[in-house]
């Protein structure tokens, strides 16, 4: 094959890519003004719904033009050389692969972030302040902004440089190594995220002595469950919108609540939204998920190994000069509709795992709370209730708010 077909290969897979989104997202804005389920009748009145409508309708008008923006971007980097380009300014800095990828790279990301921050400016400053959703300030917005720039360079960097410095060690088989790296990396992360990343961008604290503890508390013993982390976040300085999560597993679990959540449900609810993420821990799911990343990681970098010694791989993003950091720009592009694939298979067992949370949650604890939680925080963030089918399939990690009502109902 040779690097010019290679070349519109990944242009074809970039438009086939955009049209397909924009076709889902056309369908589902069609399915907007539906009318609302008779099982969801409660969750907004007039006003709300209308108002939902309009912030439904304004992310969709938002979306075309930000992935408009982003397609004819980087059809213009493809086109005109772009990798060559900054590939160049890597290699007048110096000649070791090490050095030279992490300069691309670093060239790459900060170009991109600071390209991309107008819109994210935007979202943020403009949509989601109108519909009453944003709390961040200008200068939470930089430091936030800041803060993950530094932590990619550091742990991105630091990841890329091992993994090139074990290729030249052990060329093909380097595969084996990174996979390594990457595993202990994400078991490392899965245990002390909260511990460790969280505290850099939120204030957690331990939820106090009173009665939601004391219902926690009794509902976690009831199904045999140790729980003695539960923390409460301050997602309420970035935004209104709710939510909680569980995370490590062992000595490490624990429950972290946004305070927008507690704020926004009564204890019951809070309970029975408890019990839920409780049946995720019980059912396996966040084992079953951690090593099914694990393994889906492993089969990426060894297709990965079998083609980025091949020069075709950088010739046909038009760099002359074969490199394992180019060639993995290139592999990415090509290895996009797999990845494609593999998310639809993995949001489709999220979409099985969520019903048994729930139903642990109705046989554990109760329904009525756990529906009347959800209905309220799909109206706190004003949910779209009436999906297209097609882009639920294809996006969504949760099923819709009527297919969990009508489950947990049965």
């Amino acid at each position: 094959m040779k690097a010019e077909t290679l070349f519109y290969i990944i242009i074809g897979i970039i438009v086939i890519n955009f049209i397909k989104d924009k076709i889902l997202n056309t369908i589902n804005a069609k399915h907007f003004n539906d009318p609302i389920p008779e099982e969801l009748n409660d969750v907004y009145d007039q006003d709300e719904y209308k108002k939902s409508q309009a912030y439904k309708a304004t992310n969709y008008k938002f979306g075309i033009w930000t992935s408009l923006f982003s397609l004819i971007l980087t059809l213009g980097f493809l086109f005109f050389d772009g990798f060559e380009y900054v590939d160049n300014i890597a290699r007048s800095y110096s000649d070791k692969p090490i050095v030279i990828a992490l300069v691309f790279f670093g060239i790459i990301m900060i170009a991109s972030d600071i390209i991309t921050t107008p819109f994210g400016y935007y979202k943020t400053f403009v949509i989601e302040e109108k519909f009453g959703f944003n709390k961040t300030t200008k200068k939470l917005f930089l430091l936030d902004k800041l803060k993950g720039l530094v932590m990619m360079a550091g742990i991105g960097g630091g990841i890329i440089a091992l993994i090139i410095w074990f290729y030249q060690l052990t060329g093909n088989q380097f595969w084996l190594y990174a996979w390594g790296i990457v595993t202990v990396f994400t078991v490392f992360m899965n245990m002390f995220y909260s511990k460790l990343i969280v505290p850099l961008f939120n204030k957690q604290t331990p939820l106090e002595e009173g009665d939601l503890r004391n219902k926690i508390s009794d509902y976690a013993k009831s199904v045999g469950f140790s729980l003695k982390k539960i923390f409460i976040i301050d997602g309420s300085k970035r935004s209104t919108k709710a939510n909680a999560y569980f995370s490590g597993f062992g000595s490490e679990k624990r429950v972290t609540l946004y305070d927008t959540l507690v704020n926004d449900l009564d204890d019951e609810e809070i309970v029975a939204v408890l019990a839920h993420e409780v049946g995720h821990y019980k059912r396996n799911h966040i084992i079953f998920n951690l090593i099914t990343s694990i393994l889906l990681t492993g089969l990426t970098l060894y297709i990965l190994s079998l083609f980025i010694s091949k020069p075709l791989l950088s010739n046909a993003i038009g760099v002359e000069t074969p490199s394992f950091h180019v060639g993995l720009i290139a592999f990415g592009l090509l290895y996009s509709p797999i990845s494609e694939i593999t998310g639809l298979v993995m949001n489709y067992v999220s979409r099985v795992f969520e019903y048994q949370a729930d139903d642990y949650a109705k046989n554990t604890y109760k329904a009525e709370p756990l529906i009347t939680s959800l209905k309220k925080l799909s109206k706190n963030s004003l949910s779209n209730l009436t999906p297209h089918k097609a882009y639920v399939f294809m996006h969504y990690s949760h099923p819709t708010l009527l297919e969990r009502v009508k489950n947990l109902r049965k």
